[in-house]
Parts: structure tokens; sequence; C-alpha cells
């Protein structure tokens, strides 16, 4: 469902700022693959997102999504293929818009678009089910602005437009960081349910070693642009952070040193 083959990206080249940020990447995820990506900060890993999503061009390699090469395809071209949650709550939707004008435009994205703009009654029936299904009530206030939500709510309705045509990839960029660890918990809960049900394929960047751990079928931990550690299966899910933290340090020759990460 991705492959990415020798992926280089370097901000700034040439100058006294170069940093290189992505140093040959080599990644496979097969289809229903649920991947969470730990590492510290500038390990590459927001960065790897972006390369996937086309945010700017990479300097060599290659992006497979879904068999597609999309290596040189535009962002906004990519995003057919593509689901995305941000970790910030504001971003994603539309907050002077309804909720059900925000799923109508998830629902319709990447289709013919006519110069009517209307919500059916078959696809504000299907919005309430599916809303109906984050278990906070937001069925009964489609038509409020989403502006007038709460962080943890926006999240959970970003989801639902990330996902509302099945994407070949769902990409989660540490999309619970700026949510209370209660709100967090509930997100992480419909992130869990959404995945499963709809068997996707997706990336979840984290700063949080014990959601890495405890999520997904595998975990990639990053260093300085390159993936050090590949865990899936039976050895994941014996996984502790103590035991994660000596990997990291057996692999790299130093200890793991993000605060935010240990502290989490």
């Amino acid at each position: 469902m991705l492959e990415l083959i020798g992926v280089k990206k370097t901000f700034n080249p040439g100058t006294v700022n170069a940093k290189q940020a992505l140093a040959g990447i080599d990644l496979k995820l097969n289809e229903g693959d649920f991947v969470t990506v730990i590492g510290g900060n500038g390990a590459g890993k927001s960065t790897t997102l972006n390369a996937i999503a086309g945010s700017w061009p990479i300097d060599e390699g290659k992006i497979i999504i879904g068999g597609n090469d999309v290596t040189h395809m535009p962002e906004h071209k990519r995003a057919k293929f593509l689901g995305r949650v941000f970790q910030d709550p504001m971003l994603g939707t539309a907050a002077n818009m309804e909720i059900e004008e925000n799923l109508a435009l998830a629902a319709r994205r990447g289709k013919t678009r006519s110069l009517r703009w209307r919500i059916t009654d078959a696809e504000r029936k299907e919005y309430r089910e599916l809303l109906s299904t984050l278990e906070l009530g937001l069925e009964d206030r489609m038509t409020v602005k989403v502006g007038l939500l709460s962080g943890g709510q926006r999240q959970a309705l970003t989801l639902l437009m990330a996902t509302i045509n099945r994407p070949h990839l769902l990409l989660l960029d540490e999309h619970t960081a700026a949510l209370d660890p209660k709100t967090a918990a509930k997100v992480l809960e419909t992130t869990d349910r959404i995945i499963s049900q709809m068997n996707l394929t997706a990336m979840m960047v984290t700063h949080n070693m014990r959601d890495a751990i405890t999520h997904g079928n595998r975990l990639i931990m990053m260093k300085d642009g390159k993936i050090i550690l590949d865990i899936a299966g039976e050895e994941k899910k014996n996984l502790t952070v103590e035991a994660l933290l000596d990997m990291f340090s057996k692999k790299s020759g130093e200890e793991f040193a993000s605060d935010r990460a240990l502290l989490s």
C-alpha cells in the first residue's frame, strides 16, 4: 500500500543552515498495517509524512502509494489517495461551516463538482449515522458551526472526514498531542476503531512511547532521518518502554534524549 525507496530530503542545501532531514528512507507498508512512528526532535517523523503527502518535492528516491508512483505528483493530486489528520485541531476542518457541510466537502473530494450546493436527505442520514459512532452527541448538532466545537470533537470529526472516502493511506501527525489526556484517549480509541473496522493502512506519528507501543501492529523508531528500529508481531506485543529505550541505546550508541517522549 505504501513504498518508500531511498527517499532523501535536505533543507537549505548548500548553505550553513543545511539540514539533512531524510537520509535514504526505505519503508514498505502492506495493506492493513497500522504503523506508529516515534523518535526525538528532528528525527524525521513528520518530515516523512510530509514527503508522502507531497508537501514539498524530495531530492532523491521514489514514493509509491497503492501501486501508483506519486514521486512527482503535486500535493493536491495525491490527496485522492490519502486521509490526513494534523496535530492542530484547527486544521482539517472549515471553522465557519456547519458540521454537515464539512462532511459533505470531505465526501465530495475528488468528485465532479457542480454549481448546485445541496446536502440531500440521504447524505444527511449517512452523516448522522457516522457521527453517532463517535458517541459525542454530534449527530444532534449537525448544523452547528465547527468552530464552536472543542479540540477533541474537532479531531474526531476530522478523523471521519479523512476516512469518509476510504483512503489508500491514513496519515496521523501527532493528532492527539494538543489534547488533554482524557480527550486524547477518546480520540485514540476512535482512531483504533475506524482503522480496524475499515481495515485501513495507517501511519501515526506520536511523541508518546506508551501510545506507540499500545497502538498499531508495527512500531518504527527514527533518528537523524533514518529508520533505526522496525518492530512488529509478537515482539511489539511484548514491548515495554524500558525495553524500547534499551533497544534504541544499543542501536544508536547513545541514550534517548527526548524529554517530551519520556515524560508522556
